[in-house]
Order: structure tokens, then C-alpha cells, then sequence
């Protein structure tokens, strides 16, 4: 497939694969033929450093940019200009305020993977607690926060428990004090009482606050868009084309989210390089042997000799405090701590010494240490606490599926510091029960490159029937790499031939999301609320199916909710405000079992989702009928038959079988009349009448081929089956009426759309099945509560806890309107 015209294109190549020279070729390529400015970017100047060097022996042009940029070599930014050389640089350099390369056309970005915090940095403004303005600026969104939440952060005696914990202030109550906030950041950058990067952010984000989140802990506060916006920025966005590079891509829409692009072609990774090594690691997971699982005092002894015993040593930690806690209780004394920083521009500042340990904090990428540079690494801790925003996903909400991709990311780019070729090998040492458990899990190893999987595997089952000292000779033999350990080699080389890479069954699901999401923040961004709302929707309409996040769907939700709100007021839409209550109950629902929405109590949503009294005329209905067709429906013996009956029927494809199920499926619903089309061709497949408040008329094509069409006969068909009705009945068209057209054919004919009616939506077999599952739970609960004496008020509660209610699943079913449907360039629908 020809990409030359893609705006993004992401090619996935395994370390040991020549990533820098197809990524200098393809940059070399757009300068030749095309007289581009391209700009090569890399997550650190030391990686820009050997980027350049690499460039220079391949023979394309290069010239290295990075510091300060004006102490740039003139004469090098010339040949960048004049599309004579390819400039090396570092991401910060186009992620910037005032980006120094923004005028590059083509932009090569490697380590994709690595860019989470560079691309998010220009919309991020963090304030440390000790700084004067952290204080200030919680006064500032006092009506945003939880007034429990509020006496946490203001306390100077805090309960030790609360300190690692992160809220999200009310995005409610952000957009009523946006300015006050900005306020409030005006004069902490004027008065000095914030430091120059949050200086830095404060430009992009002016008049942009009430469109940011903002999370909080006792340590720290972070304002920032869920999203980066960085179709706002033209220093990424106008160039013509972007090429991200990674050995780990993901399949579940983290590089999406990272950049902030809706929609990233991908170059799948060479037939058979899965199965190529990428070197060798030993991992070994001390916490797991037979004598330190039971005394787990003795870890920091047998580590502190590890590293004494192995000299060079990297270690890779979550954030500052683990970093200190590793340093006190793990390093021995007297061995030299260096930090990222010490080897920015030097590596043999580290590689030099014979004993010493390179502390990265939040940091698994940008470090190259091949052959004997270092021989062990280890990695302390879930990689799971980069910014607030990240915490607050991972701790609070729970969300952790979506952040699986980076996690996995981390681990394999963090244990691969050392084994930068087919013949580096280095034992990796893994710690803390989470990381441990992380590292265990089946999935998250199928999930890695075969060669990783093999070697957890290996490392993990090791790690389980040895004791420490084992363990200590296991890593001697590892480290001499002579027959012994050669003996051992096949196997581990054997089990990787027989995987292959399973991509988590959650990631089509978040994949799809991703797209609307990103524009739902750019959307939101441009101040553009109801098409804000309209791309949550379709992003929860991905997240709520399949296996994906229930959790992460719950923020969505409240998103949602909260933009439905401030839609309500801005226009008096009242039918807005029920849509904003129905999306926070939603939330409520799917963030059971975690605590952070309770902690969103803040002033300026008080009685924002109060539910009114006042129940849905339809359901109000519903519930009626059922409660007088109970005891005839629901007889034990005709239930169980007519319900397997129609369930078999609704999840195959004969049509006589389908809509004979989808009549009684009506009946289930409450409908007062549920009937069939009496074989008229011209007459919807199933009716179900709801009196004079709602009609729902079906066109079932269940025995339509999967990877056919829908054509235009169809979709005319399905608009004129409300006037069928209404001509046959005598009587107007209810306003809450609609015409679904339920059919598994996957392309849509763009004139079909065309000739779509405001009444006719689109549905799908999965959604109409789920429904179906539903009304029959609770058809059994109100079984179990016994026919004959039912109230309305029971059939009530059985459909409200099930989701049964009409109003829930005609909202459903009317998600996406034909006229409203967008294609791709195959005729594939953009929907869920």
C-alpha cells in the first residue's frame, strides 16, 4: 500500500531491525524528491546524538540541533532549511511554546512510544505544593472541588493515607472559575511563584482553562486536556506528513491518545520479525523465590549484593519517591548514584566506571547501553505513575485496560535497555508485588513480542522453584554466558518459536474509541460542545462493547454529562439536562466499585444530576402493559420456550425466524401492540406500538450477506414504514417514533444516506441481542417476585435495574442515524 499521501503513517520495526536508517530513508527520500524540511525527532540529545552519527554512516545528510536554539549552528539550520540535510533534534524542539523547528513539512518521530509526556508538555501546568501558588489556585476552583477533598489539600497535618491519592476537580465548576483561575496563574507567573515550564504552559493554555481537567493531590496539582490538542499547534500539525517509529506500537490506540491525531495508518511489523531475537534477557523475580516470598526483609540484602556483584547497573523507578526509597534501602554504600540528567550528553559518564548505578526516574526509553555497557538492569515498580492524569487513571478510576499498552511499553522498553543486539544480554531484575503480578498475568505476556514472552516466561516459572541463592548462581552462569547457559539458550529460543503475539481482546474496542475521542477534545478545544458530545457518544458507543473498560468508559460518561450540562444552560434545552442526568447515571453505574465520582460532590454540581420524580410517560407505559400481560407472558412453562425460542432466533440469520422473535421481543418490552408485517411487502418486519407516545417499526435484512452492501431500496424502505403504520392505524405519527434498520451488512452506498430519512437509524444484531438479555432478566426477576401480585411500581424497579426500560434502549437503538452517517473511502460506516 502506497503512504506517500497519508498525513500519519506509524511503522512498527523490533530493535535490531534498522529503524534509524528506514526512518533516515524515508526523510532522506521526502527531501530529495521533494525538497522537504525534515526534521528527525528523538525522546532524548543523547538518542539525537547517536542518531546523527548513524545518519552520517549511512550517508544521508544530517545535521545535528538540539540545546539551546540559539547556539544552533547557522550554517547547520541552513542546510535543514535549504532541504539539504536532515535535522536530528529532540522532541521538545516541536512540542514547544515557541517550537525552534516548527516549520519542518516532514517530521520522523522516533520511539513513538516514549512521547507521552513530551507531547502533552506545552498544555501541561504542574505546581508543587511548596510553590505559593498551589494554595492559591485551589482557592481559586473552591466551588470545583469536593469540600472533603478541599480539607485534605488545604491541611498541614495530613492523614498519611490521603497522600497519594488524586482527585479530578468538577469540570462543572472549572468552567464557572476559569477566570479566576487564570487569575490566579497571571499572577503566580508575574510574581515568580511558579516555575518556567508552567510559565511555558500558561501561554497555550490562556483562554483555554474552562477546556482543560485539573487533578489534585496533597504533593501536586496538573491542569491539562484529557487530549493533547495538537491540531491547534501548527508545528505538528501543518506538515505533510508524519512517520511515528516504535518497536512497540500497540493495538489498542495509545498512539492516537498520545498525539492527539484521530486516525494513524500503520505499517505492520515484517513477516518473520516477531520471531527474530532481539538479544537475551534473564528475568529474574526475587520476590517469588522459595525462601524470600517468605522473608521478604532479605530483599533489599540480595539486591544491595546483586549490584555489588555485577558493577554497572541501571535502575528504572515510577517517580522521585521510589527512586529515594531504592536509593536508602537497595544500593550499597560507597557504589556512585548518577542520574538521567549526569548522562544527557555523555554516556561514559556511566559506561566508564566499573561499579555504578544510573538512577531513571519515569524514564524506560532514550538509554543505550549494548555489549558490556551494562550487564544488569533492574526495574522497581509498576511503571504506572508518570503525571497526575496518569495516577488518577490508573489509581482512582481504575482504568487499567486502557493504560495496559503503556505499561507493557515500559517494561519491554525498560528491560531492553541492555540488549540493543542480537548479541547483548543482560539479566533483568524485577520488583514489587505489582510489577510481579503485572509481569505474570498470561495475557500481558502474550501480548508482548515473542521473544519477551518466551524469556518472562521462562524467568517467571525460574524465579518459582529456586531460593535467593540460586537465584545468585543462576545470574553468575547467566553472566559468563559460556556452555552452560548455551545448554539452557535452546529452550527458551524453542518456546519463542511456537508464539505469537495476541493482541488484548479489549484493544478493538479502545482502538475505535481513540478516534473519537481525540476529536471529541478537539472538538471541545474549539469550543464546539454539541460536537463534543456528539464524538463522546460514538466513543462510548466502542467503549460499551465487546470486553472493553467499563471504568474508563465511566469518565466518558461524566465527560459527557458534564458537556450535555453546560449545553442545557448555554441554550435552554431542557431535553439536554435529561441527557446530562442519563449520562452521570451512567457513570454511577460503570464506576462501581471505585470511589473517585463520589469525590466530584463539589458546590458547583449541587443538584446538577438530581433525578426528578417525574418518570418517562414510555416507561410509565412499559410498565403498565407488562404488569397486565405478566400472568399469560411469563407462565413458566410458555416463558422458557417462547424465550430460547426467540433468543435463537434473534442470533442467527433466517428472517422468518427473526422477526418473529423481534414481535415477541416487543411484547417483552411492554409495547401495547407488537405485531408483524402479515406478509405485505411494504410493511415494517415488526411493529411495536407504545399507545400514541412511541412506535418503533422494524426493517430486519438478518439474512443479508456480512460483507455486502446496503443499498438505497433499503434505507427508502425503512423511511416510509412510520407512514405505513399511519396510514394502516389512522392516526399521526407519534414524535418519539422511529424506523430501525437492523442489518450485519458492513459498507453502507453513499446514496443511501442520501436518501435517508430523519426517522430511519441504523442498528446492529449485537445491540438488538443485548437489549433482548436484558428484558429477560428481568422477566426473571419479576417471575421470582410471583405474576399474579405485581405492581407497576415492581415492573418499574426489574426494567430500571436491567436497563430495560424504553427509554434506555430506544436511545440505544437510535445511536446512529443514517442520515447522519459518515464513511470512509470503502463505503465503511465510521460508527461502533
Amino acid at each position: 500500500m502506497d503512504h506517500s499521501d497519508s498525513k500519519d503513517v506509524a511503522i512498527e520495526l523490533p530493535t535490531g531491525a534498522g529503524k534509524t536508517l528506514v526512518g533516515g530513508l524515508i526523510g532522506d527520500f521526502r527531501r530529495r524528491t521533494d525538497s522537504d524540511r525534515v526534521a528527525y525527532l528523538c525522546p532524548t540529545r543523547q538518542l539525537a546524538r547517536q542518531t546523527a552519527d548513524k545518519l552520517e554512516s549511512y550517508g544521508i545528510p544530517s545535521v545535528l540541533l538540539t540545546g539551546q536554539a540559539t547556539d544552533w549552528n547557522p550554517a547547520d539550520r541552513a542546510r535543514y532549511i535549504g532541504a539539504q540535510a536532515v535535522a536530528v533534534s529532540v522532541y521538545g524542539h516541536v512540542f514547544n511554546s515557541n517550537p525552534a523547528l516548527g516549520d519542518a513539512q516532514v517530521l520522523i518521530l522516533d520511539d513513538a512510544h516514549a512521547a507521552y509526556n513530551a507531547t502533552a508538555g506545552p498544555w501541561s501546568l504542574q505546581i508543587r505544593r511548596e510553590q505559593p501558588a498551589y494554595l492559591d489556585v485551589v482557592s481559586a476552583l473552591t466551588e470545583a472541588i469536593d469540600p472533603l477533598v478541599l480539607e485534605r489539600l488545604r491541611t498541614n497535618t495530613p492523614n498519611g493515607k490521603y497522600l497519594a491519592n488524586v482527585y479530578m476537580a468538577s469540570p462543572i465548576g472549572i468552567h464557572a472559575a476559569a477566570q479566576q483561575l487564570e487569575s490566579a496563574l497571571e499572577g503566580a507567573a508575574a510574581s515568580g511563584t511558579i516555575d518556567k515550564n508552567a510559565k511555558y504552559a500558561l501561554i497555550k493554555l490562556r483562554g483555554h482553562l474552562d477546556k482543560c481537567l485539573v487533578f489534585l493531590s496533597y504533593g501536586s496539582l496538573l491542569i491539562r486536556p484529557l487530549i493533547p490538542p495538537t491540531a491547534s499547534h501548527p508545528g505538528f500539525d501543518s506538515p505533510r506528513q508524519r512517520v511515528y517509529m516504535s518497536a512497540t506500537l500497540g493495538a489498542g490506540g495509545e498512539l492516537e491518545r498520545v498525539f492527539g491525531r484521530p486516525k494513524i495508518k500503520r505499517i505492520a511489523i515484517p513477516k518473520g520479525w516477531d520471531q527474530q531475537g532481539t538479544g537475551r534477557r534473564f528475568f529474574c523475580f526475587p520476590e517469588l523465590t522459595t525462601d524470600l516470598s517468605k522473608a521478604p526483609a532479605g530483599v533489599d540484602d540480595w539486591v544491595a549484593s546483586t549490584i555489588k556483584e555485577q558493577g554497572r547497573t541501571v535502575v528504572m523507578v515510577p517517580d522521585k519517591y521510589t527512586a529515594e526509597e531504592f536509593a536508602r534501602t537497595k544500593i550499597p554504600a560507597g557504589i556512585e548514584i548518577l542520574r538521567a540528567s549526569d548522562v544527557e550528553d555523555d554516556l561514559s559518564v556511566f559506561t566508564s566506571k566499573d561499579s555504578a548505578v544510573l538512577m531513571l526516574t519515569n524514564r524506560y526509553d532514550g538509554v543505550d547501553l549494548p555489549n558490556n555497557d551494562c550487564r544488569l538492569v533492574i526495574l522497581a515498580d509498576l511503571p504506572t505513575r508518570g503525571d497526575l492524569q496518569e495516577r488518577f487513571l490508573y489509581s482512582a478510576l481504575g482504568a487499567n485496560d486502557v493504560l495496559e499498552e503503556r505499561v507493557r511499553s515500559r517494561v519491554a522498553q525498560g528491560s531492553g535497555r541492555a540488549t540493543r543486539n542480537s548479541g547483548d544480554f543482560s539479566t533483568v531484575v524485577m520488583l514489587d508485588g505489582d510489577l510481579t503480578s503485572f509481569c505474570g498475568r498470561r495475557d500481558i505476556q502474550a501480548a508482548m513480542h515473542p521473544e519477551v514472552h518466551a524469556e518472562l516466561k521462562f524467568g517467571f516459572e525460574n524465579s518459582l522453584e529456586t531460593d535467593s541463592t540460586e537465584m545468585t548462581a543462576n545470574i553468575r552462569v547467566f553472566r559468563r554466558h559460556d556452555k552452560e547457559w548455551l545448554g539452557i539458550e535452546p529452550d527458551i529460543t524453542a518456546d519463542r518459536d511456537t508464539l505469537h503475539r495476541q493482541d488484548p481482546p479489549t484493544s478493538p474496542q479502545l482502538q475505535l474509541a481513540s478516534r473519537f475521542e481525540v476529536e471529541a477534545w478537539q472538538a471541545v478545544w474549539q469550543n464546539d460542545l454539541p460536537r463534543a458530545l456528539n464524538q463522546a457518544r460514538q466513543a462510548l458507543d466502542a467503549l460499551t462493547h465487546g470486553q472493553a473498560s467499563k471504568r474508563y468508559a465511566a469518565l466518558w460518561y461524566y465527560l459527557a454529562s458534564c458537556w450535555a450540562s453546560r449545553l442545557a444552560i448555554s441554550t435552554g434545552d431542557t431535553s439536554l439536562t435529561k441527557t446530562s442526568r442519563k449520562y452521570y447515571e451512567d457513570a454511577k453505574q460503570s464506576a462501581r466499585g471505585t470511589t473517585w465520582l463520589a469525590h466530584l460532590a463539589s458546590p458547583a454540581e449541587t443538584g446538577m444530576n438530581t433525578t426528578p420524580d417525574q418518570r418517562d410517560p414510555v416507561d410509565i407505559s412499559a410498565a403498565r402493559a407488562i404488569r397486565k400481560a405478566a400472568p399469560t407472558i411469563g407462565h413458566a412453562a410458555k416463558f422458557k420456550i417462547a424465550s430460547a425460542t426467540a433468543r435463537e432466533g434473534l442470533a442467527n440469520k433466517p428472517a422468518t425466524a427473526y422477526e418473529n422473535a423481534l414481535v415477541y421481543m416487543g411484547q417483552l418490552a411492554g409495547s401495547d401492540e407488537s405485531y408483524g408485517n402479515g406478509s405485505a411487502t411494504a410493511a415494517p418486519d415488526a411493529n411495536w406500538i407504545f399507545g400514541g407516545l412511541s412506535w418503533v417499526c422494524w426493517e430486519a435484512k438478518s439474512e443479508a450477506l456480512d460483507d455486502g452492501e446496503l443499498g438505497v431500496e433499503n434505507v427508502r424502505q425503512a423511511g416510509g414504514h412510520l407512514r405505513y403504520v399511519a396510514g394502516k392505524r389512522g392516526e399521526s405519527i407519534p414524535s418519539a417514533s422511529a424506523a430501525l434498520l437492523m442489518t450485519s451488512q458492513k459498507r453502507v452506498h453513499p446514496a443511501a444516506i442520501s436518501v435517508a430519512e430523519d426517522s430511519v437509524y441504523l442498528v446492529r444484531s449485537d445491540v438488538v441481542l443485548d437489549v433482548y438479555d436484558r428484558l429477560i432478566r428481568a422477566w426473571n426477576i419479576l417471575r421470582a417476585r410471583g405474576l399474579a401480585t405485581l405492581t407497576e411500581d415492581d415492573v418499574f424497579t426489574a426494567l430500571s435495574t436491567e436497563g430495560a426500560l424504553p427509554s434506555v434502549w430506544i436511545a440505544e437503538f437510535c445511536k446512529s442515524p443514517m442520515a447522519a452517517l459518515t464513511l470512509d473511502s470503502g463505503g465503511y460506516p465510521l460508527e461502533p
